[in-house]
């Protein structure tokens, strides 16, 4: 009786040495897949918004200007690590690399955040869909012959997903001080809240909910636990942390629009360009 996957007699016959959808132990279907509906809008929106992205934090990164206005500085830059950086009152001054060191500031701290978001799990799967085509989409064979997974270099380095993840909380402790420092007027003076307020507010809120929504954070709080009744807290804290992770695709997504606007709010108002409104 037929099954539906014997090869017709206008297909190509089944091979032993057959890899991936042309393989005996697939269906035999000549068509490379079924769906009929736009498939290919959700990877190439994703990628570029991916791409869109690179190129503007890779033009900030390395334009090493109007990354501070007082009391704002702008999260690429924070904090600063290099002997070259805008002197900042009271702001993330820590010179730990001299003189030397030529090039932009946001070179030695953007490696920790895009470290995180890059081996984060949701990203791996946006970017190795929208630019690898790795599969392209669900129920959509990917071009490639071959499957070696994340086992092999480069793409073992993704396994270090979690030590990126302590290193996301201190930078996420750092943006909080920024924010807080946020609540003064271009004299330093407390008490004081303007249109930046509100947009350092909005990014590290969801700064702080992509971070904690981390797969990772979800183990450190609740994995290895046997018994949940013995560990109510964890339990608790557990249950929170996976209500986030739910909405851990919409918050990647939120958490690294807002910390681009953050930056760009920065560099509109060092260069000129805007004058930051105040409400008190």
């Amino acid at each position: 009786m037929a099954t539906g996957t014997e090869p017709t007699s206008t297909e190509e016959p089944r091979t032993a040495s057959g890899t991936g959808v042309r393989g005996r132990t697939r269906a035999a279907i000549s068509a490379p897949h079924l769906r009929t509906d736009r498939w290919w809008l959700a990877p190439a929106a994703t990628a570029a918004g991916l791409l869109a992205f690179i190129v503007y934090s890779t033009w900030r990164a390395f334009a090493n200007a109007d990354y501070y206005a007082a009391p704002y500085v702008s999260p690429f830059y924070s904090p600063c690590l290099a002997d070259n950086c805008a002197p900042m009152r009271h702001g993330p001054n820590w010179e730990l690399f001299g003189g030397w060191w030529g090039l932009s500031p946001a070179l030695l701290i953007l490696i920790f955040p895009l470290g995180f978001r890059l081996t984060c799990y949701y990203y791996r799967k946006a970017y190795y869909r929208g630019f690898w085509a790795s599969p392209p989409a669900c129920a959509v064979a990917e071009p490639h012959k071959k499957y070696s997974g994340e086992t092999r270099f480069p793409l073992i380095l993704q396994n270090i997903h979690r030590y990126f993840f302590y290193a996301a909380v201190l930078v996420a402790c750092i943006l909080t001080y920024d924010t807080v420092l946020a609540f003064r007027d271009e004299h330093y003076a407390w008490g004081h809240m303007g249109l930046g307020t509100l947009v350092f507010l909005l990014n590290i809120v969801l700064i702080w909910a992509y971070t904690i929504s981390c797969h990772s954070c979800r183990h450190i709080v609740g994995g290895r636990l046997k018994h949940f009744s013995k560990h109510p807290v964890r339990y608790r804290l557990w249950g929170w942390v996976g209500k986030l992770n739910a909405r851990h695709m919409a918050l990647a997504w939120g958490s690294l629009v807002s910390v681009a606007l953050a930056d760009f709010y920065v560099y509109l108002v060092a260069s000129g360009a805007f004058d930051d409104p105040r409400f008190f």
